[in-house]
């Protein structure tokens, strides 16, 4: 089976500007919409990759949703199968599971209905009030992990 290869690469203002401001925030405590930063280690430099993400929870579960895509930090989750979040000094170390395709429909719903104005271009014209067959279709290219908190440092 080829590696899947859907990728929306953020622009110039998101990197620089967008992910920095919400960055610096996160780090400073303040949780944007439910914003944290996901530390994980890089599958090939075993360096810490730090990136602003946003945290799910659906029926008391946490979840990573990449709405961009496989992008870096979901090749090198997948590599090291967990990491770290964090919000202000709180850390909260966990492991993560990749969510199979054909469970991620309700998962995408959620998400979109919390952060479509964020989010929503990427997942072309697909939204909350979508068809599941929709929602479905879209899958492989947003992949999701369930998150298991371990451990939480303060």
């Amino acid at each position: 089976m080829p590696a899947p290869t859907h990728v929306r690469k953020p622009g110039w203002f998101t990197v620089h500007v967008l992910n920095r401001a919400v960055a610096w925030m996160t780090n400073r405590g303040v949780s944007v919409w439910g914003s944290r930063l996901l530390a994980v280690r890089g599958r090939k430099s075993g360096e810490w990759r730090i990136t602003p993400v946003n945290l799910l929870t659906v029926d008391g579960r946490q979840y990573l949703v990449a709405p961009r895509g496989h992008v870096q930090w979901t090749h090198n989750m997948r590599a090291a199968g967990g990491g770290e979040l964090r919000l202000g000094k709180r850390v909260d170390v966990f492991t993560a599971s990749e969510v199979a395709d054909d469970d991620k429909a309700p998962l995408l719903r959620a998400y979109l209905k919390r952060w479509k104005a964020e989010v929503g271009v990427f997942f072309n014209g697909v939204g909350p009030d979508s068809l599941d067959q929709e929602l479905r279709r879209i899958a492989p290219d947003h992949p999701v992990f369930r998150v298991a908190i371990t451990t939480i440092r303060k």
